[in-house]
């Protein structure tokens, strides 16, 4: 196995984390493939689609189907890196060999408690407006940490909303490493948190008297702070055997998440939900 490969294979699972519908992880950057050697030399691009099943909001213990379609690639010089329903610009390029930085803008859309509430008690308290979150994110990858062809990357993600939902603001540090297992797979984990500001906690898990009277969900205050932790797990599988060509390849993603702080005291979680969220997902993308 060679670099052009661990870049390919790396390449592939930087798709994975769209398919987690509320678990953002950093995918990291390996190291960059020779000039001719693969599909993901200068300017390419991955489509794609995937079926995600978990939760229904953020602390709901009831599951529903989602889907989680996925562009990624490098244009012009840019990177396009997803998100869970959005998508980052990585302007720094590739290095040759050595450390990776990543850093540009990022943006998502956040549908928490805006669609597909199962719980008829939650749903009471009524539906919440969809956040247009924008801001930056940067990160650094290490290449060669326990074989040739691993790496291990450190990111973080700040979002503000812009649309009057919540008005605050998240913070999302992750930690990736990636390997490939042969020529034709490659896995990765992802170790990543997200801590929210007074806004953002208020917005999603405080019962205000109005939706304490429309529920019968007790009041709650939330304040800022931690709101889960999680890991991810990911496999990218080529269809051909070989990640470095392109092509047809299949992502599958599973991970599990925990509540934390407020988040995890709040009568959505605490009383009608879960504290452990566990998610899972399929995905297939051509490469070109």
């Amino acid at each position: 196995m060679n670099h052009a490969l661990s870049g390919a294979a790396a390449a592939l699972l930087l798709a994975a984390p769209a398919f987690a519908q509320e678990e953002p992880a950093s995918a990291g950057r390996a190291d960059r493939p020779a000039a001719g050697d693969t599909v993901y030399d200068d300017t390419w691009l991955s489509v794609g689609l995937g079926i995600g099943y978990g939760p229904s909001y953020d602390g709901s213990d009831d599951y529903v189907f989602f889907p989680a379609p996925l562009i990624q690639g490098r244009v012009a010089g840019i990177g396009l890196q997803p998100r869970p329903a959005g998508i980052a610009l990585d302007l720094v390029p590739d290095p040759d060999a050595g450390i990776g930085l990543t850093l540009g803008p990022v943006a998502r859309l956040r549908s928490n408690r805006n669609r597909q509430i199962k719980d008829p008690v939650v749903a009471a308290a009524g539906k919440l407006k969809k956040a247009i979150e924008v801001g930056g994110h940067a990160g650094v990858s290490v290449p060669r940490v326990l074989n040739p062809y691993d790496s291990l990357s450190f990111g973080v993600d700040a979002l503000w909303d812009v649309n009057g939902a919540h008005g605050g603001m998240t913070v999302t540090p992750s930690v990736t490493y990636f390997t490939p297992l042969s020529r034709g797979a490659a896995a990765s984990l992802s170790l990543s948190a997200e801590r929210g500001d007074g806004d953002f906690m208020r917005y999603y898990y405080s019962v205000t008297p109005a939706q304490s009277a429309a529920s019968g969900l007790p009041q709650f205050a939330a304040g800022s702070g931690w709101t889960k932790a999680g890991a991810t797990v990911l496999l990218g599988i080529d269809f051909d055997g070989d990640l470095a060509n392109g092509g047809l390849a299949a992502v599958l993603v599973g991970g599990h998440s925990r509540m934390l702080g407020d988040a995890k005291d709040s009568p959505y979680t605490a009383i009608r939900g879960s504290t452990g969220q566990w998610f899972a997902a399929a995905g297939i993308g051509y490469t070109f």
